[in-house]
């Protein structure tokens, strides 16, 4: 006598197999949809949103010193440090809230967390690309500014913002999900983050004792691996992406660890 027949998909393990590409790209279909809208309006507000925070660094700065701390222009600097900063913060957040987002879905056979994880942060990664080549080649030839640009050196800063924004997301989307009180928490944690990740004034011009401990933040590097992309002079010899790549992959790893043993547990809360 035969085994009576399957009568609905079996539930896929999460880490059996890469994510699905109709699965993923559904996940991510639907990311824009929700979080963009139908319109253009809701992804030109994405590119409005650094510009506008460039503008006003390049005015208020502008009024203060004559010169920026480096090249001519005083947008292009602000702009090295502060899109790597915000896609870093972005990428984070949106990873961080994958269960939250997706948690209706995670109830289906074919949908596990991996899948609604890596649906972000493909899309996120996607938009800050646009945002990247967007923001700072307008600026360049809106201000005319000549420069020997690295493009190695722009596409290592991004992968290491993505790949950081990755494990610290992946790490906070266990942590949001099982101690609420960990949202208001990292919002606290990461104001300060602004002032120290050397987007204002470069690594090389910080107080050597101040300095010997900014080091130790990731963004730091990130910032001035972008930096030394656009600004050949500029020698940014105390960046080291090993650095980088290991806090990323330490702090995903536990993340996606603590996910994998608890996400049943956290999608239905």
């Amino acid at each position: 006598m035969s085994d009576p027949a399957p009568t609905g998909r079996p539930w896929r393990h999460p880490l059996s197999r890469a994510p699905g590409l109709r699965t993923l790209s559904a996940l991510i279909l639907r990311e824009m949809s929700t979080s963009y809208g139908k319109s253009p309006g809701g992804f030109i507000w994405t590119i409005l949103e650094p510009v506008g925070g460039i503008a006003l660094l390049t005015v208020i700065f502008s009024l203060a010193v004559r010169v920026p701390p480096m090249g001519s222009s005083f947008a292009l600097f602000y702009a090295t440090g502060l899109l790597p900063f915000l896609m870093f913060l972005d990428i984070s957040r949106k990873v961080a809230q994958s269960l939250s987002f997706s948690k209706q879905l995670l109830f289906y056979p074919g949908v596990t967390f991996i899948d609604a994880i890596f649906a972000r942060f493909v899309l996120a990664c996607v938009v800050h690309a646009i945002v990247f080549v967007v923001v700072l080649f307008g600026i360049i030839l809106y201000d005319r500014v000549e420069l020997i640009i690295d493009l190695p050196g722009i596409v290592r800063a991004f992968l290491m913002a993505a790949g950081l924004g990755l494990g610290v997301g992946c790490l906070n989307c266990f942590l949001m999900r099982r101690f609420p009180l960990w949202a208001n928490v990292w919002a606290i944690v990461t104001r300060p983050l602004f002032l120290i990740s050397c987007i204002f004034i470069p690594y090389d011009a910080v107080p050597a004792g101040f300095r010997e401990v900014l080091w130790f933040n990731p963004l730091v590097h990130i910032v001035g691996t972008n930096r030394a992309a656009f600004y050949s002079t500029y020698r940014a010899e105390y960046v080291q992406p090993v650095y980088v790549a290991l806090v990323a992959a330490i702090v995903f790893g536990i993340g996606l660890a603590l996910l994998f043993k608890w996400h049943r547990d956290l999608a239905q809360r």
